[in-house]
């Protein structure tokens, strides 16, 4: 085999949004284009050393661990974008996320309180993420190092937070984090969550 199968970037409709400016949008899907672009670079550097194996064996090692990091940054950026599509809709009070929610993580606003202290408080880079765990049909929350660091294993991402400085200190500077996330839960679609609970579920 000389090509690995290539990712394609997906396209997203993002109305215009409270607080995050079109600028900053246009900028981070740029941002998310160049984590597809990397991804596919990658495999195909792999596919190219992986002719002589034993000769580049460390350097095909350290390309499979950057394309850790570009893949989930691909797939990360998919759910936060996805997620702004269709214009802010609230979770519905008898579907079956936030019933799951209320189960498994606490009542829905002291869920999104604690949600949102979380992407708050962390210090340094990275996604406030709640997961789907399909092994044991649960939800769960957790902080995400960078993009890749911190996953948890066999779980889907229902919603994830960009706290990368690039999603917000434009329109925000540092000292607006707070502001920024109030705005990201402002102008989130549920529906799309609801959806990405769906299929997690299978």
């Amino acid at each position: 085999m000389n090509t690995m199968r290539q990712f394609t970037p997906r396209e997203f409709k993002i109305p215009a949004l409270t607080g995050i400016s079109a600028t900053t949008v246009e900028e981070h899907i740029k941002l998310y284009q160049g984590y597809v672009k990397n991804a596919n670079a990658i495999q195909d550097k792999i596919v190219e050393y992986r002719k002589d194996r034993e000769a580049n064996a460390y350097v095909i090692g350290e390309l499979r661990r950057r394309l850790s990091f570009e893949y989930d940054g691909m797939r990360n950026h998919e759910v936060y974008f996805s997620s702004l599509e269709g214009g802010p809709a609230p979770l519905a009070e008898g579907s079956p996320l936030r019933a799951a929610i209320e189960a498994d993580c606490a009542p829905f606003d002291e869920f999104i309180a604690g949600f949102k202290a979380m992407a708050a408080s962390v210090r340094g880079i990275g996604w406030a993420v709640l997961w789907y765990d399909r092994t044991d049909r649960r939800l769960m929350t957790s902080w995400v190092d960078e993009q890749h660091l911190g996953h948890f294993n066999g779980c889907a991402m229902i919603l994830g937070l960009d706290m990368w400085e690039h999603s917000y200190v434009a329109d925000y500077q540092p000292s607006g984090k707070k502001r920024y996330i109030d705005d990201f839960f402002a102008n989130l679609n549920w529906a799309a969550i609801e959806d990405n609970f769906k299929r997690a579920q299978g």
